[in-house]
């Protein structure tokens, strides 16, 4: 694997397999999913929505939040790191500070969406904003980025809004604006996929789909999987089980070795640091 994540990652887009990357929400999860032999990780709204403020998701997480975590995220973690952007925090304009902070940030690629977010007053059925804005944003996004590795990712909810001949017009609208791959939401059948794929030559990345079938994934075009954001809940139910054991006097369940613990902070490198500049 490229030592430059950004390289990686269209490595990965580049590809014949289907890749599933690991949903990481802070720095010690991005170190796991490296050292587990991930070669993607995936940090989402919703999950630094959970990290950050302990809110659901429904945006109220702000870009400078999740640039910052973001950033605490890349700096732990040799693997490349994708994100879900939302919808740009705004506007285009939006959208073009949005790309700066999260380039400075160190991800590797994010994914922006048509989706009309947040939801706008007396409106709780999720909606799209229109054609021409969605392929604004994009083309306000391609033009903010910096340095050319940064993958950029029209990413559309229409299948399952406004259905699947809406998503792949939005989707070739993204490609001729010149976007890196494109992410899908609420496919959840081959057909749907197989009429995604030949209305485009991009990447396509999956989120939330029903289909596990890697290597039908592949063949249809799919470079990413993603599989779900179940380790940040994992985390949950694991702290809620400790504090009742503590409580309760009762036995801990299962905690991680003082050894894995120390290589999953690169305990090591910090007593090399310490021994030759500090005399220790």
């Amino acid at each position: 694997m490229s030592h430059d994540p950004r390289s990686a990652l269209r490595a990965i887009l580049s590809g014949s397999e289907a890749v599933v990357p690991a949903s990481v929400f802070d720095p010690i999860s991005m170190r796991l999913a490296g050292d587990l032999g991930f070669r993607l990780g995936m940090l989402a709204g919703s999950t630094a929505s959970l990290a950050v403020l302990g809110a659901p998701d429904i945006v109220v997480l702000t870009l400078s939040e999740f640039a910052d975590i973001a950033g605490r995220v890349t700096r732990a973690g040799a693997i490349p790191l994708l994100v879900d952007a939302d919808h740009g925090y705004g506007n285009a304009q939006n959208v073009q500070r949005c790309v700066f902070e999260l380039e400075r940030a160190g991800i590797s690629g994010m994914t922006l969406e048509d989706t009309d977010l947040p939801n706008p007053y007396a409106s709780s059925a999720p909606r799209l904003i229109t054609r021409e804005e969605g392929l604004g944003k994009i083309r306000a996004a391609l033009a903010a980025r910096r340095d050319p590795g940064l993958v950029i990712v029209g990413r559309t909810s229409a299948v399952s809004i406004a259905g699947v001949g809406e998503a792949v017009a939005r989707a070739q609208n993204y490609q001729a604006a010149g976007a890196d791959a494109l992410f899908f939401t609420g496919v959840d059948d081959l057909a749907t996929l197989e009429t995604i794929r030949a209305g485009t030559t991009l990447p396509i990345i999956l989120g939330g789909s029903k289909i596990t079938d890697n290597q039908a994934l592949a063949e249809r075009g799919v470079r990413i999987a993603l599989r779900g954001h179940q380790p940040i809940m994992a985390a949950i139910e694991a702290v809620r089980a400790t504090y009742i054991a503590q409580r309760d006097g009762t036995a801990l369940p299962a905690l991680v070795s003082a050894g894995e613990l120390a290589k999953a902070t690169r305990e090591a490198d910090y007593k090399a640091v310490a021994a030759n500049f500090l005399g220790a």
